[in-house]
C-alpha cells in the first residue's frame, strides 16, 4: 500500500501541496491533469527524485520519505524510455540486477522470465536502435519490472507512440499488470487512456489533486468545473435548482438533485440524442432547437444544436448521415434526468 500525506514539494516556480493519497496494494491507479499540472513532479517525489518541503510518504508500513531513490523499491518508466545504446536488449534488462550483484544465473532466469512477461523474447540480442517505439517501451517496462519493485511509476509511457501502437500498448500494460501484479502509479493526460487502464483515478490541477475516484465517477460526477472540462464534458452551465429542476437561462432542465439556488451543472455530449421527431421515451428532457455547428472528427461528429442555449451532443458517422444533418436544420435533443449531473 502507498499513502501520501499532507505531501509538499517546493520547486521555485511550481508548489505541489496538500496531496493526500492512499492507493491499494496491486491497484492501477492514473494520475491525470494538464500539462503543468504537477503529475511529474508527484511521481518524482515518490521516487525520491525531488526533495519534500513537508508530508510523509508510506510504502507497505515504512516511511520512505527521505530515503535515497535506490533504497525505496521503485521501478520508473519515462516517455523516452532512456534505454542504452550501447548495450543489447538482455543487456539492458540486467543492468539494474548487475547493479543490485545478483549471481549470473539468477539474472539469466529473471531476464527469460520476464522477456516472456512482455513479449520480447525474440529481441533479446538486438540493438535498441533497432527496435519500434512500442518495442522499446516493452523492454524499459522489462527493465524496471526484472528487480521486483514494490512501485512501478509510468511517466507518460505512451505519449510518443502512434494511435495503432498506443492502443495496442495499452492492451499489453493491461496484461502485464494482471501477470505481475505490482502496484502501479501512471501518469498522463490523456483521459481515454485513463479510462482504459485505470482502477482510479487522481485529477490534478495547479499542484492540487481537484478530485479522485473511478473513471466512470471522473466521467460521470465531475466535482468542479475543472474536472468537467478537462473530462470533456462540454455541455457546462450555470443555472438556478429547485423543485427538481434547474434553469439555465429560460430552459428548465428536469434533474435529480436536493440542491437550491444557483448550480453548475454538466451534461455529457454522448448522453443527448438526436432526432428529426420528439421521441417517445422516458427520457424527461425533450427540446427543439437549430444546429448551429457541426465538427466533424472522422468515425464520430460533433453537432451543437441552440435552443439557445448551445448543447453539444455527440453522434456516430452512421447516425449523421442517417439523419442528414445539416446546419441552419431543426431537431429535437433528448436527455434522462439523470445525465446531468449537478454540483
Amino acid at each position: 500500500m502507498i499513502s501520501i500525506k499532507n505531501l509538499k514539494v517546493d520547486l521555485g516556480s511550481f508548489l505541489l501541496r496538500d496531496i493526500n493519497l492512499d492507493i491499494e496494494p496491486g491497484e492501477y491507479f492514473i494520475t491525470l491533469g494538464p500539462t503543468g499540472a504537477g503529475k511529474t513532479v508527484l511521481l518524482e517525489a515518490i521516487a525520491g527524485l525531488y526533495p519534500v518541503l513537508d508530508g510523509e510518504i508510506w510504502i507497505d508500513g515504512r516511511e520512505i520519505t527521505r530515503l535515497n531513490s535506490e533504497k525505496r523499491g521503485i521501478g520508473i518508466v519515462y516517455q523516452d524510455q532512456a534505454l542504452f545504446p550501447h548495450l543489447s536488449i538482455e543487456e539492458n534488462i540486467a543492468f539494474g540486477l548487475r547493479m543490485k550483484k545478483y549471481p549470473k544465473r539468477e539474472i539469466k532466469a529473471k531476464i527469460d522470465d520476464m522477456a516472456e512477461v512482455v513479449g520480447i523474447s525474440h529481441l533479446l540480442k538486438r540493438s535498441p536502435v533497432t527496435l519500434s517505439g512500442g518495442e522499446k517501451q516493452r523492454v524499459a517496462l522489462a527493465r524496471a519490472l526484472v528487480t521486483e519493485p514494490k512501485v512501478l511509476l509510468l511517466d507518460e509511457p505512451l505519449s510518443a507512440l502512434d494511435p495503432e501502437t498506443r492502443e495496442r500498448m495499452q492492451g499489453e500494460l493491461k496484461e502485464t499488470h494482471r501477470r505481475v501484479k505490482v502496484t502501479i502509479i501512471h501518469v498522463t493526460h490523456d483521459f481515454e487512456e485513463a479510462i482504459a487502464l485505470g482502477h482510479r483515478v487522481a485529477v490534478l490541477n495547479e499542484g492540487r489533486i481537484a478530485q479522485v475516484g473511478t473513471p466512470e465517477e471522473i466521467l460521470r460526477h465531475p466535482s468542479s468545473e475543472f474536472v468537467a472540462r478537462f473530462a470533456l464534458s462540454r455541455n457546462i452551465f450555470t443555472g438556478w435548482a429547485g423543485d427538481g429542476f434547474v434553469d439555465i437561462g429560460g430552459v428548465k432542465l428536469r434533474a435529480i438533485t436536493e440542491l437550491k439556488d444557483e448550480v453548475r451543472l454538466s451534461l455529457r455530449p454522448e448522453d443527448i440524442l438526436i432526432s428529426k421527431e420528439p421521441l417517445q421515451s422516458t427520457a424527461r428532457n425533450s427540446f427543439q432547437g437549430v444546429v448551429s455547428d457541426i465538427a466533424d472528427r472522422g468515425s464520430v461528429v460533433y453537432v451543437t444544436v441552440s435552443l439557445p442555449p448551445d448543447f453539444i451532443c455527440l453522434v456516430t458517422r452512421q447516425s449523421f448521415e442517417e439523419l442528414q444533418l445539416k446546419k441552419g436544420g431543426r431537431v429535437w435533443i433528448t436527455f434522462k434526468a439523470s445525465a446531468i449531473h449537478v454540483f
